[in-house]
């Protein structure tokens, strides 16, 4: 019967520790990361309330939550942090955490930029907030870097893709241009042609 208690004991301690040592890359869940901005609206108490970057050193830029550490971690984890810290104002805090990732989109988008978005947000709606791919866009071959990783996605039909996937702290959406012989090798060299032409006519005058 000892031996059992001493084999329980141990299977439980060593459960806590792994818990307790678990690798940020075992955490599930949305990830905050220096640069995002992290909205926080605290019920009754609006100079607690307000949008925070998360700085290069994962805190966030306020004198209240600057001792916080939140990048790396998931977002329930944060609000576990935030809530300790704001039960120094109040027994029972109501707040709410609404986090905003940094996500780049660019190539034949209308309105390439760095944007603020929602974990909620989908590939394919990142894109059309962008305004959409241009008459030159691929919108079937749109390329996503996450992690080190690159992504081929198309978005003609995101349903059976990674086009209905939420973004991540970090996303780069590029939208590559599609290709005309045209536009892209006939018309540039009737171009460099024609300015022979003339610097030849100038050459006989």
């Amino acid at each position: 019967m000892k031996a059992l208690t001493a084999v329980l004991v141990l299977l439980l301690t060593a459960t806590g520790l792994t818990a307790q040592s678990a690798p940020p890359e075992l955490r599930t869940g949305p990830v905050l990361r220096p640069g995002d901005v992290l909205r926080i609206t605290v019920l009754r108490h609006p100079e607690l309330s307000g949008e925070f970057v998360v700085t290069t050193e994962g805190t966030l830029v306020h004198p209240v939550y600057r001792e916080l550490t939140v990048a790396g971690m998931p977002l329930s984890e944060a609000d576990e942090l935030v809530r300790a810290v704001l039960s120094r104002y109040e027994a029972r805090p109501e707040f709410v955490l609404d986090p905003l990732f940094q996500v780049a989109v660019s190539g034949e988008v209308r309105q390439p930029s760095l944007y603020a978005l929602r974990p909620a947000t989908t590939i394919a709606q990142a894109v059309a907030l962008a305004g959409g791919a241009t008459e030159r866009g691929r919108i079937d071959r749109v390329r996503l870097f996450r992690s080190g990783d690159e992504h081929v996605i198309d978005l003609s039909r995101p349903e059976l893709g990674m086009g209905m996937e939420p973004v991540q702290s970090g996303d780069q959406i590029v939208i590559e241009r599609r290709t005309s012989l045209f536009r892209d090798y006939i018309a540039p060299a009737g171009s460099v042609v024609a300015a022979l032409a003339a610097v030849l006519n100038i050459m006989i005058r």
